[in-house]
């Protein structure tokens, strides 16, 4: 689905339609379901997450502005905000991740992994290889491992301002690569 088209979708859900947040659902489900498992490395947590996201998408498309960025990734970082949420939380009362004696592992595959053959992902990872090596590791040390600015620039060993003016002009940049293609 095409920018402009999820714009539409976006502005008509805004205003109470069902159906149309129904074809957003439809069309973007599995990349949301695919960033939420990649955090959380687990697909009953990202379920739950998907369904909080989607609630927030609802309630927060009247404030949507297309001028600030496109409603993918409006809804990529709603998603990944929530899990990595859930990843903390988790994290901060100790829940233990192993499966409990005689639960089986879901040996289904990845979303992410399905998800990576796919023409979108492709053209993401083109545009991200057109960026310098710095840009491209702060973008994905921000947006798919979830570090926060001031953890990538402890990291990295570079001012917390030159990582967001990073971040911020690689994602300008890749934006505009994927509008190209």
């Amino acid at each position: 689905m095409t920018q402009p088209q999820l714009d539409q979708l976006l502005s008509a859900a805004a205003n109470g339609d069902r159906t149309a947040f129904r074809a957003i659902y439809d069309a973007t489900s599995a990349k949301l379901f695919g960033v939420a498992v990649r955090i959380l490395k687990r697909s009953d947590l990202a379920e739950d997450v998907m369904q909080d996201a989607y609630l927030k998408i609802w309630d927060a498309a009247p404030r949507f502005s297309p001028e600030l960025g496109s409603p993918m990734s409006w809804m990529v970082a709603i998603t990944r905000n929530r899990a990595i949420d859930v990843l903390r939380k988790r994290t901060e009362v100790g829940v233990d991740d192993q499966n409990e004696v005689g639960e089986q592992r879901d040996d289904t595959p990845d979303p992410y992994e399905l998800t990576a053959q796919s023409r979108d992902l492709k053209a993401l990872l083109g545009c991200m290889e057109k960026l310098n090596p710095e840009q491209r590791q702060c973008l994905l040390m921000a947006y798919y491992y979830g570090y926060t600015h001031d953890e990538i620039s402890e990291r990295l060993s570079t001012p917390v301002g030159t990582v967001k003016s990073w971040i911020r002009r690689s994602l300008a940049r890749v934006k505009k690569c994927l509008e190209d293609d």
